[in-house]
Parts: C-alpha cells; sequence; structure tokens
C-alpha cells in the first residue's frame, strides 16, 4: 500500500472516530440537559430519567440542536418554570463541554 493510500485510511478513520465522539457527546448533553430541566420541573428520579432518555430521543426529530431546544423549552414553559431562551442555550452550551470532558475521561 502506498503512502497516500495509508494517510487516506489514516484520515478516514479519524473523520469516522470525531464522528463518533460528537455523536456521543451530544447524546450525553442531551441526557444531561433533560436531567438538569426534570430538576427543575421537581420531578422525582424515575421520572427524571424518563425523561432525560426522551429528551435524547427528540434529537433524532431532525439535524441539529433546535428539536432538543424546542423539547425542552416548551416542557419548562408548560409547567410553568419561568427561564429564558438564552439560559437553555447556554446550559446546553456549558454541558456539551461537560459532555465532551466526560467522554474523554471515560477514554
Amino acid at each position: 500500500m502506498s503512502g497516500f493510500e495509508e494517510r487516506k485510511r489514516g484520515q478516514e478513520a479519524k473523520f469516522a472516530f470525531d464522528a463518533e465522539k460528537k455523536f456521543r457527546a451530544e447524546a450525553r448533553r442531551n441526557k444531561l440537559l433533560g436531567l438538569w430541566a426534570a430538576e427543575l420541573m421537581s420531578l422525582d428520579a424515575a421520572a427524571a430519567e424518563a425523561y432525560a432518555a426522551e429528551v435524547v430521543a427528540a434529537d433524532f426529530q431532525e439535524a441539529g440542536d433546535e428539536d432538543v431546544f424546542r423539547k425542552v423549552s416548551g416542557d419548562l414553559s408548560a409547567k410553568g418554570v419561568a427561564i429564558t431562551e438564552e439560559a437553555i442555550r447556554e446550559k446546553m452550551v456549558t454541558l456539551i463541554g461537560v459532555a465532551s470532558e466526560q467522554i474523554a475521561a471515560e477514554g
């Protein structure tokens, strides 16, 4: 195999690894966001875990983060939790960092 082919395969493997890591971090972020929102809605532990799973599943509706944002924002609003859109979006940014660190620590 030529050096070019080896580099090409290496780049493809890195791309796949990075895409998987990004997917895992977003899924973890969504779970953490769901747990955070569940706490704001005063859900018990079992309901909080179930709600976090719903938030993770919401991410499969469309590309990007807007589906997750709409789910959490709508649910918080429906429960009468007064929180701004900006606060939810800031939490999403914070939690993607936390999720990425957790995944990196897991190896």
